[in-house]
């Protein structure tokens, strides 16, 4: 009974997805359309559409959510023009995230205007994403992606129907703050969004008002007299524009952050504050067990022109304290669902790992002693000869040097979806691995508290914007698991990087330098500090008062200290990124699914007693060079 119960279930499962093909075909009015039902979210890739894979049982709230994601991609192929949509397209990261998806909900607003079941899957698919990703529980602004609340103001614009209730305590908070010019575009967006030409001239008012895009030649008057509102001094726009110009060919290298033009020196004193953490490095760097005498020289920021305007508003938190125990349990299994179909291919790379590492650690033994243990393997030749003598071994332990990898993951906005899914999922694999050989582990991630420079801003901004203020954001840096915390405890945590509103800006320098300094202060002779990120440094609150390379220059700065000495040893991965250009031992791979390998990869190799001996040999002619 239970087999015939199954497959009437499967047989069930296909014939939906077999029907949900169709009809995205069907409106999509396209027979070349591919669907396929794979795990994790969906997504459309020219004609090849990805919807998340059904289960068995298919509940209705399911099946709700499926038929939305599936008419979500139909309208999307059939009222949506890539060549008109990429003419407007904003180079900032945040800009382009909120550009798509103000035409998404456009694709969307007329898709349903005259279908009604259309419109009530999209509505029930939206409603099902404002309760996952907590809108309900948020209670001040900037915990709403800016991406997501313009999108959802201009959804509501367009058709007329209010958001879904959890969502509109938070979106009060937005309209209470918007101001004339965002107000006036969203009405434009609204009259124009049968037009997607004139819809994306609107759609970019609406990023200048907001401070998130250059505005654009016939919209220059309209943003000026608004300087007040985007926080910019009189005539900066006119400077950013021409910079823009200027570095046009660096866009790649900076992923859209717009470099301004500044003059004057930054080569201002490190605030007070800034001076007690060099302090508190250095009393944890004056531990015993150092590997090099110039560990009493504490890593600092060492360039003189990067400054943090006020570390008043940074946090260092640990995962638990950012959401309730409830939440984590839900994403912690949000998380399991996702990765069922890596976890095979991961655990065996893992165990590979596991039995090189174990390999290293095994007991050897001496024999033919005279004194020792005695050998009950050599008794045989006593008895057959008693005139031989007594043969004894001793026990001895293969040189294999207590470990601590420190594993810093990149939360920027740009790692939402399958990265940060992949990216949390190697943590969990690693942390249970190397615990497994007595290996300590540990977990960071590095973002900012707000998008658009949070309580940092405003204060710069409260005592007249003074010039070059350096780093113009408020740092987040989150403990999933510390070094000395088992697996079993720290689990949870690592969901907590599937929360929609906690990936925001990346600012690699200073997270670097935390990560470094917190190893420098553990007692283990070796001491490995492994980077993923899938982009340069980007804030645009920083960028957009100081110099275009003003992070990355910052950045290279600390991975240049790091690798010149020889207490930790740095390596870096790339998502669709090259790391290459900044660190010395870095690997960029290009797609998030083959991360897990290559982390495994690049471990075994650090681990293996021949490279580190390498490794060690070549970090210790660069500090002489450097000395």
């Amino acid at each position: 009974m239970s087999g015939s119960g199954a497959s009437k279930d499967s047989t069930r499962a296909d014939d939906f997805k077999r029907a949900t093909a169709a009809a995205l075909r069907a409106l999509a009015e396209s027979n070349e359309v591919q669907v396929a039902f794979q795990p994790g979210p969906s997504g459309l890739a020219g004609k090849r559409a990805r919807l998340p894979l059904p289960t068995r049982a298919l509940p209705a709230p399911e099946m709700a959510r499926l038929r939305g994601a599936a008419d979500s991609l139909a309208l999307h192929l059939r009222h949506h023009d890539d060549a008109v949509h990429a003419a407007r397209m904003p180079a900032r990261r945040e800009a382009r995230d909120a550009y798509d998806q103000l035409e998404q909900a456009r694709v969307e607003v007329i898709g349903g205007k005259f279908m009604d079941g259309v419109a009530a899957n999209l509505r029930a698919r939206l409603a099902e994403e404002c309760e996952t990703e907590g809108y309900d529980r948020m209670v001040r602004k900037d915990q709403l992606p800016v991406a997501a609340a313009l999108s959802l103001l201009a959804r509501e614009r367009m058709s007329g129907e209010p958001s879904p209730a959890a969502a509109r305590r938070v979106l009060d908070l937005w309209r209470s703050t918007l101001g004339a010019p965002a107000e006036r575009a969203l009405t434009e967006m609204a009259a124009a969004k049968e037009n997607q030409t004139a819809f994306t001239r609107a759609a970019r008012r609406l990023l200048a008002a907001m401070d998130l895009a250059e505005a654009e030649v016939d919209a220059d008057t309209e943003d000026n007299a608004d300087g007040d509102d985007t926080g910019k001094q009189p005539g900066e726009q006119d400077d950013q524009q021409q910079s823009e110009g200027q570095s046009e060919s660096d866009a790649d290298s900076t992923l859209g952050a717009q470099p301004e033009q500044v003059e004057g020196d930054a080569a201002d004193d490190e605030s007070g504050e800034e001076g007690e953490d060099d302090a508190t490095a250095a009393e944890g760097e004056d531990r015993p067990g150092g590997p090099h005498p110039r560990r009493d020289k504490p890593l600092a920021d060492n360039d003189a022109s990067y400054r943090a305007f006020t570390r008043q508003f940074d946090e260092e938190i640990r995962a638990e304290d950012l959401c309730d125990p409830e939440e984590l349990t839900r994403l912690r299994q949000q998380l399991d669902q996702q990765l069922q179909h890596l976890q095979g291919m991961v655990a065996k790379l893992a165990n590979r790992l596991q039995r090189r590492l174990l390999a290293q650690q095994t007991r050897a033994w001496d024999f033919d002693l005279e004194e020792g243990l005695l050998d009950a393997g050599r008794l045989a030749r006593v008895v057959v000869n008693p005139l031989q003598a007594l043969s004894y071994k001793r026990e001895r332990d293969t040189d294999f040097r207590d470990t601590v990898v420190t594993l810093l993951i990149d939360n920027s906005g740009s790692m939402r979806g399958r990265p940060i899914t992949v990216a949390a999922m190697c943590g969990d694999i690693l942390a249970r691995t190397l615990e497994r050989c007595a290996v300590k582990v540990e977990v960071l991630g590095f973002t900012t508290r707000a998008w658009k420079g949070g309580q940092s801003r405003e204060r710069w901004v409260a005592e007249a914007k003074p010039r070059n203020p350096g780093r113009l954001n408020d740092l987040r840096h989150i403990v999933y698991k510390s070094a000395d915390a088992p697996w079993r405890r720290a689990r949870k945590n690592l969901g907590l990087m599937l929360r929609e509103g906690l990936l925001k800006e990346n600012i690699d320098g200073e997270a670097l330098l935390w990560a470094y300094r917190r190893l420098l202060v553990r007692t283990e002779h070796r001491r490995i500090l492994m980077v993923i990120s899938d982009g340069a440094p980007v804030d645009d609150s920083t960028l957009s008062v100081n110099p275009g390379n003003y992070l990355e220059k910052h950045l290279r700065e600390m991975i240049r200290d790091i690798e010149t000495r020889d207490a930790v040893e740095l390596i870096a991965i790339g998502i669709g990124h090259d790391v290459t250009r900044y660190y010395r031992r870095a690997v960029t791979i290009v797609d998030a699914e083959e991360l897990g390998g290559t982390m495994m990869k690049k471990l075994t190799e650090l681990f293996d007693e021949d490279a580190a001996l390498a490794w060690a040999r070549a970090s210790s002619e660069r500090a002489a060079l450097v000395a």
